[in-house]
């Protein structure tokens, strides 16, 4: 319910010019019953299926997943913090993928191998790596004028469909939505994910638990050292290589952010999917679930707050990617990431527990992180130029 638009008509001043600014002024200062509109309507982020033929066939090209009309946004968006695209490059092409303002960038490299020039310097890459760049600032020479941080992709080779593909997501939005642009200085330092070692890392975590029961999540999160509280690939951005055995079922869980979710490779065709939905049942099941098929190379968008469940009725194992704003979720200490089972113990129990969750050696200056597997975990090394 509007309550008040405009108390022009009641000012008073001393001087007209005053007055006038005032009234101005008065006339922009909107105010809303409190309880009627503490959760206001408004677009909602959508179930989404981007398939990977978008970047199997066609000329060298940036392919943006764009869901600026249903977000209802004046600039293109796949969420409201994120925009992601698809990058083909057909062998012994150029392009530039140009964006003016971002915080943060990431590409995946779905296939191909080739090279990305930056003002940072040239990075060589192949399949399954991922790297990251921040806003380099203008001290450095643009490589091409398509934006201020324009990057100059080039493929060599990729046999299988005629051109290279990268995943890419930066967060453009999010400062489109602000009206501000990122100072000079770096926020964090470039950083290369080689796909071998990535792959390494994830096959190192037990299959199972301490306990020895089957463990159904084998993943890693990928970090930046300028990200030590938030353990995140950019202060904006997170992401996740996550596997899934065949035959395995993992179950719900939600998080405040939205998930840009990349298949990178979804096993057995048909056989790989996850099921989306707003609500649990007293069983911890899914409510009225919407279902989005695993194509490999093909993308799939999951809504803030929803419960979602992934599962693997094949043999071979699956793997994707997510990329998310939590980052920010993350520092706000509002990513509330819960998993079924946990909450359905609490409510078991009689406990609705809040948004946030105690946290025993915050008073250290970094506080610890719990490691994945037992020992030390590498994921950085040489990458083979």
């Amino acid at each position: 319910m509007l309550l008040v638009n405009a108390l022009a008509a009641e000012q008073t001043c001393n001087d007209q010019a005053s007055c006038d600014a005032s009234s101005k002024w008065t006339e922009r200062a909107t105010m809303y019953e409190y309880t009627s509109n503490a959760n206001p309507p408004m677009a909602e982020v959508p179930v989404r299926v981007f398939p990977p033929t978008l970047h199997q066939e066609g000329p060298t090209r940036v392919i943006p997943l764009d869901l600026q009309k249903e977000l209802h946004l004046e600039y293109p968006a796949t969420a409201p913090n994120l925009l992601a695209s698809f990058v083909r490059i057909k062998p012994g092409e150029h392009l530039d993928s140009g964006v003016e303002w971002a915080t943060s960038q990431s590409f995946y490299v779905i296939r191909g191998n080739g090279t990305s020039m930056t003002r940072a310097g040239r990075i060589e890459w192949m399949e399954g790596d991922l790297f990251t760049l921040p806003y380099l600032g203008d001290d450095s020479p643009a490589v091409c004028a398509t934006g201020h941080q324009c990057i100059i992709h080039e493929c060599f080779a990729e046999p299988k469909f005629g051109g290279c593909a990268l995943y890419w997501v930066h967060d453009e939005p999010l400062l489109r939505y602000l009206g501000v642009r990122p100072v000079d200085k770096r926020r964090f330092e470039p950083a290369l994910y080689p796909g071998r070692v990535m792959r390494e890392a994830v096959d190192s975590i037990s299959p199972t638990t301490p306990t020895g029961e089957a463990r159904n999540r084998r993943g890693i999160l990928l970090s930046n050292p300028a990200s030590p509280q938030t353990k995140t690939l950019t202060p904006t951005m997170w992401s996740l290589l996550n596997s899934i055995d065949g035959g395995a079922t993992q179950k719900p869980h939600k998080h405040n952010s939205v998930a840009l979710d990349l298949a990178v490779s979804s096993g057995e065709a048909g056989k790989v999917y996850s099921l989306l939905g707003r609500s649990l049942d007293a069983e911890g099941n899914i409510v009225d679930p919407m279902r989005a098929e695993w194509q490999s190379g093909g993308v799939f968008v999951t809504p803030p707050g929803w419960w979602h469940s992934h599962h693997n009725d094949g043999s071979e194992t699956a793997w994707v990617l997510p990329i998310q704003d939590a980052g920010l979720y993350t520092h706000q200490r509002t990513l509330d990431i819960r998993f079924e089972e946990e909450e359905t113990e609490r409510l078991e129990q009689g406990i609705n527990r809040g948004a946030t969750i105690e946290c025993k050696d915050c008073d250290k200056e970094t506080p610890e992180a719990r490691p994945l597997v037992a020992g030390t975990l590498m994921v950085g090394r040489p990458h083979p130029f």
